[in-house]
C-alpha cells in the first residue's frame, strides 16, 4: 500500500484578509486544489498541513504558497487557481525564475507555458507574429499585453485592432449603429483585455485620440501603418487576398500579431482560409515568428481543455471514416 505523507508549514506574514482571500469563500479555493491534486489540506490559521502522496503534497505546498503570494495584490478567484494549478501541472512549464513577464502600469502578466513564453519572445524578435491554436490558450490577450506595453513605453504610436467581418454567417451591415458599435462585437475579446490592462477611462480617452484604433479588416486596403502595433484577430476568417492585402500594409517601425485558430473557420466552404494558406506560404521566411498552441497549452476552466480535446477526436474519426469511404468507393467496380 502506497505510503502518505503529511506535510506542516506556516504561511507569512499573518494578514487575516490574505488568508481569507487565499482559502476563498467556504474554503472553495482549497476545495479546488484538493481537488486538483488530490490532497486533503487543514489549517488552523496560518498553520497548514498537507495529507497526501509524497510528490503531490510538496506540490500542493508550492501552490499554496504562490497563491498566498498573489494575495498580496489580486483577489483570488477560481480562474486564477486553475491557472496556477495549470502551470505546476505540466512538466513542460518554464521554471519560475524563466517565466516571461509582460508589464503594464496596471497589470503584470507572467506566462503560464513554454508556448505562451516562446510567443511573447517572437513578437519583441519579429515584426510579423503568428498565433495559432485553439481558444483560450492566450493568443489574443497576450497579443493585447504586448500592444499595450510597447505603446506604454512608447515604441509606438498607436494600436489598431481588427478582424474580418466574418463571424459565424453574419455580416456586419447587419448590426445597427455606427462603424464603432458595428465592430465592437467582433472586438469584445480584445476590448475586454484593453480595459483589464488600461482602464476604461483611458481606453476611451485613446480612442477618442485615434492613438487606439478598432476597423474591419476591409478599412485597412490603401493604407500604410507605420510605427504601429497592429492585432489582426480571428484570422482564420480571412481570404487568401484579405490576408495578402493586410500583411502588406505594415510599414517602418511596426509589429503584428496575427492570431487565428484553423480549426474555427466560418469561411463559405469553397472558401479557403487565409491564415491556412500563409502558414503554407511563409514558411521559412526569416523574419517572421509562428507559435504553434496545443490543446495541452489551454488556460481557461480544466473542461475547456476537455471540450477541445473531444472536439479534436471527433474531428479526426470523422476524417478518418470519410477516408475509408472514399477507399471503398474508389477500389469498387463500375
Amino acid at each position: 500500500m502506497t505510503a502518505l505523507h503529511t506535510i506542516q508549514f506556516q504561511l507569512q506574514p499573518e494578514d487575516n484578509e490574505r488568508l481569507q482571500n487565499l482559502c476563498g469563500w467556504q474554503n472553495e479555493h482549497l476545495a479546488q486544489v484538493e481537488l486538483r491534486l488530490g490532497v486533503e489540506i487543514n489549517n488552523r490559521g496560518f498553520l497548514f498541513a498537507i495529507t497526501g502522496l509524497a510528490e503531490r503534497v510538496h506540490k500542493a505546498e508550492e501552490v499554496l504558497r504562490e497563491l498566498f503570494q498573489i494575495t498580496e495584490k489580486e483577489t483570488l478567484v477560481p480562474e486564477a487557481v486553475h491557472m496556477v494549478l495549470h502551470e505546476h501541472g505540466h512538466d513542460h512549464a518554464r521554471a519560475v525564475g524563466d517565466e516571461v513577464l509582460i508589464k503594464t502600469r496596471r497589470k503584470t502578466i507572467k506566462t503560464r507555458n513554454k508556448n505562451q513564453g516562446d510567443y511573447i519572445e517572437s513578437i519583441q524578435e519579429h515584426d510579423v507574429n503568428f498565433g495559432i491554436g485553439p481558444a483560450g490558450t492566450g493568443k489574443t490577450y497576450l497579443a493585447v499585453a504586448c500592444a499595450v506595453e510597447a505603446l506604454e513605453s512608447e515604441k509606438v504610436r498607436r494600436i489598431i485592432l481588427t478582424r474580418p467581418a466574418v463571424e459565424a454567417g453574419e455580416k456586419l451591415g447587419f448590426l445597427p449603429g455606427d462603424l464603432t458599435q458595428k465592430v465592437d462585437p467582433y472586438l469584445r475579446p480584445l476590448f475586454d483585455a484593453l480595459f483589464e490592462m488600461m482602464g476604461f477611462e483611458t481606453v476611451e480617452r485613446l480612442m477618442e485620440k485615434n492613438v487606439i484604433e478598432v476597423a474591419p479588416l476591409a478599412f485597412m486596403r490603401g493604407r500604410t501603418l507605420n510605427e504601429s502595433f497592429i492585432i489582426l484577430d480571428e484570422a482564420q476568417n480571412t481570404t487568401t487576398e484579405q490576408m495578402k492585402m493586410f500583411l502588406t500594409r505594415i510599414g517602418f517601425g511596426s509589429t503584428a500579431v496575427i492570431t487565428g485558430d484553423i480549426t474555427q473557420c466560418d469561411l463559405p466552404r469553397h472558401q479557403k482560409s487565409g491564415l491556412r494558406h500563409v502558414i503554407e506560404v511563409l514558411e521559412g521566411v526569416e523574419g517572421i515568428g509562428f507559435t504553434f498552441y496545443q490543446t495541452q497549452d489551454v488556460v481557461r476552466h480544466r473542461l475547456v481543455q476537455k471540450i477541445v480535446h473531444a472536439y479534436d477526436r471527433y474531428d479526426r474519426k470523422q476524417s478518418k471514416a470519410k477516408q475509408q469511404k472514399e477507399n471503398s468507393l474508389a477500389k469498387s467496380p463500375e
